[in-house]
């Protein structure tokens, strides 16, 4: 379904000649193959979910890196194919509904120290795929573990 929807929205884009926008979901669509062909499956939804928030993780890092570095116009270069990829991305989540995800996962699994944190991961982390940082959720996790 998802990849179908690139497909189309490249499509949609050539005929708009939109360049920049057309390299974006080239380089989605080229990443999501390059999985495929390398793991010689096909990718559901969920694993391109996983794809795309992975080359979102690979922009910021390099905006931080580019801004420290003081190329102001790679960064915002980055910034731009962060927004498309964010199309195909879910809605993010809150930090109220990502705290509700951890609180469940910490019941579900009985955690009750550090040394639980992932096991929560292992039920947080699918459920907030491309939706919010992981990051940052596990900073929320070693919070209210530890």
């Amino acid at each position: 379904m998802l990849k179908q929807r690139l497909t189309d929205e490249m499509k949609a884009a050539m005929k708009g000649r939109e360049k920049a926008r057309l390299g974006v979901v080239r380089l989605m669509l080229a990443a999501i193959k390059q999985r495929e062909v390398d793991e010689r499956i096909e990718l559901d939804d969920s694993q391109i979910l996983a794809v795309l928030d992975k080359m979102v993780k690979q922009r910021r890092d390099s905006i931080q890196q580019y801004s420290e570095a003081g190329r102001d116009d790679l960064a915002a270069q980055e910034a731009g194919e962060i927004e498309v990829i964010q199309e195909f991305l879910p809605a993010a989540l809150t930090e109220p509904e990502i705290v509700a995800i951890i609180d469940a996962a910490i019941a579900e699994t009985a955690a009750g120290s550090m040394r639980d944190m992932g096991k929560v991961m292992g039920v947080v982390k699918p459920q907030v795929q491309g939706r919010a940082d992981v990051g940052m959720v596990s900073g929320l996790v070693k919070q209210k573990l530890g």
